[in-house]
């Protein structure tokens, strides 16, 4: 399909340069940097997962508070019914 677009000048040098230094037409490098701007913008469109939403979150904090568990005051009647054992 044929149209007309208008670009600024010096931007119509480059890409008149840019073609002919590849060995191409300046229609082949339009149609090549449409295709790689429509792709870039579906990928960028999409939901992101959750686990590309976290990728930068993941990991551990050391919050300098020891484990819990090595607490005996938090281990005092666990693993054991209270209603048996007084």
């Amino acid at each position: 399909m044929k149209t007309t677009v208008e670009v600024p000048d010096e931007l119509y040098r480059r890409a008149k340069s840019e073609a002919a230094l590849r060995g191409r037409k300046l229609k082949d490098l339009v149609e090549e940097g449409l295709r790689l701007v429509l792709e870039a913008s579906r990928e960028t469109s999409r939901p992101q997962s959750l686990a590309e939403l976290m990728e930068g979150a993941c990991g551990t904090v050391d919050s300098g508070i020891p484990d819990l568990a090595s607490n005996p005051e938090h281990l005092t009647g666990f693993g054991r019914d209270a209603r048996r054992h007084p």
